[in-house]
């Protein structure tokens, strides 16, 4: 990975993350309630954290036809694309590669953000896979128009700018370049180009909590993994083709294990969060909800939405390996009934998608967000925390950061981390704003620190007395 993050930078994001701790009582304070009753806690207001609510839809996107059409892009002018946007917008791109495909084409990841090549303390990454499928490349060049629409729009439009000074969005167009490259334009159904240059399912190609997966790893989902474990995603979308619906976790099921392929749904502990990310996608989206099947030998979906596993299971997809692995919510977006429409229908797809894909990435600030400290007030990395009654965990950045999206209602978290003591805390969720949740562990070994020196001292006296007995006897 080619993304450049300089020391000092990373030592005055660590600086200024002791000062948001320290100074939590001269800062704007969000109150978190403690349902059981007690004292509410007061927890530092993130800068620039404003309410969705208050922020004018965003506006309608004409692309640049000089720089950005409404056509299909080959792997090069892909390339020049997002280099010149990144030359073009220096203080709003970065752009690197996270590996590179079997016949050795970069697998390009532009980051958006008013800060994009360094992490901005207390708020979230997220990102856009598209393409994994190489015959189904709508998703491929809505991204790039959402790359184009993003820079074009910071200086001008409020939601834009809230997004952008307020996360960073990661969007990888292409995971698998070298499928797309022997696909056909105008082709709806068929496999050719769907799989990497090896003949290998990229969608398939994961790690699987149901069952073992024992296909041969691929350098397309090698790269990627790679990438997700180095950064903590809260929230994902995977672009496909040849359906319209929102499909989210689990993509597979315990009854896969034998061989059974009735369709029934495999439902998460965070059903209720991936049923309204969906519906976000859904609802936003022009045609989506109405739950219109493609054609009359497919299904029909209700509001445009489904449970992967009900629809049909499948061994080592990718977003189950996000939820389960990382606990990163992402849902598989199907938004071409068509895999490889014509050219021509492009346009209309962003016309359809454009408000999708912004309201869906803002779906991060929701929920709870915070960090866990120690007692000297420094960020604890990878400290464990599960949402009571939710079993699929997360972890704290190395910055001691945490982000889970949820739905408003009361919540505990169970809190852990190598040499603390674990500790249970509870909050409330609501509708206009995130909460805002500080957590402070304490050591779980002072025992332990005292019997070591303790033993170091008994240890020294020993010593010394064998030393006295040794000199009396020579």
């Amino acid at each position: 990975m080619i993304l450049r993050k300089s020391i000092a930078g990373q030592l005055l994001q660590l600086f200024a993350l002791i000062i948001i701790h320290a100074s939590c009582h001269t800062l704007a304070s969000a109150k978190t309630v403690n349902p059981g009753g007690g004292e509410l806690q007061q927890q530092p207001q993130l800068e620039q954290q404003q309410p969705i609510q208050g922020l004018p839809e965003p506006r309608a996107y004409m692309p640049d036809s000089q720089n950005l059409d409404f056509v299909y892009h080959d792997h090069e002018e892909l390339t020049r694309f997002l280099r010149a946007t990144s030359a073009r917008y220096p203080n709003l791109t970065a752009l690197y590669s996270i590996g590179k495909s079997i016949q050795g084409r970069d697998l390009w990841v532009m980051v958006v953000s008013s800060s994009p090549y360094e992490h901005m303390i207390g708020k979230p990454d997220v990102k856009y896979v598209g393409n994994i499928h190489g015959n189904e490349p709508v998703g491929r060049e809505m991204l790039l128009h959402l790359i184009q629409y993003f820079v074009t729009s910071y200086s001008s439009d409020q939601y834009v700018k809230w997004l952008l000074d307020n996360t960073r969005i990661h969007i990888l167009p292409t995971m698998n370049p070298d499928g797309y490259a022997v696909s056909k334009e105008g082709t709806c159904d068929g496999g050719q180009g769907r799989y990497n240059a090896r003949g290998f399912d990229l969608n398939r190609n994961f790690p699987d909590y149901f069952k073992q997966n024992n296909k041969r790893g691929q350098p397309e989902t090698d790269a990627v993994k790679d990438w997700i474990s180095k950064i903590q995603f809260v929230l994902s979308g995977s672009l496909h083709g040849g359906a319209l619906v929102a499909s989210y976790p689990y993509d597979n099921t315990p009854n896969s294990m034998f061989q059974t392929y009735s369709a029934a749904p495999s439902l998460t502990p965070d059903d209720d969060v991936l049923k309204h990310l969906s519906l976000v996608y859904a609802r936003n989206h022009a045609k989506m909800s109405r739950g219109v099947a493609c054609k009359s030998a497919t299904p029909a979906f209700e509001n445009g939405i489904t449970n992967g596993a009900a629809w049909y299971p499948l061994t080592g997809g990718m977003q189950d390996y996000n939820y389960v692995w990382y606990g990163c919510m992402e849902i598989t977006l199907e938004i071409s009934c068509c895999k490889f429409p014509p050219a021509y229908e492009l346009k209309k797809y962003w016309e359809d998608n454009q408000l999708s894909l912004i309201k869906f990435l803002a779906e991060a600030h929701r929920g709870v967000q915070g960090f866990v400290f120690d007692p000297a007030g420094m960020p604890i990395e990878r400290a464990s925390i599960k949402i009571k009654g939710r079993d699929v965990g997360f972890q704290t950045t190395k910055y001691g950061e945490f982000w889970r999206i949820l739905l408003p209602g009361y919540y505990k978290a169970e809190v852990f981390a190598e040499g603390f003591a674990p500790r249970e805390v509870e909050f409330v969720i609501v509708e206009q704003h995130p909460t805002l949740l500080n957590v402070t562990l304490q050591s779980s070994k002072p025992y332990l620190v005292a019997s070591s020196v303790a033993s170091s001292v008994t240890t020294a006296k020993t010593r010394r007395v064998n030393d006295k007995l040794q000199l009396a006897a020579d």
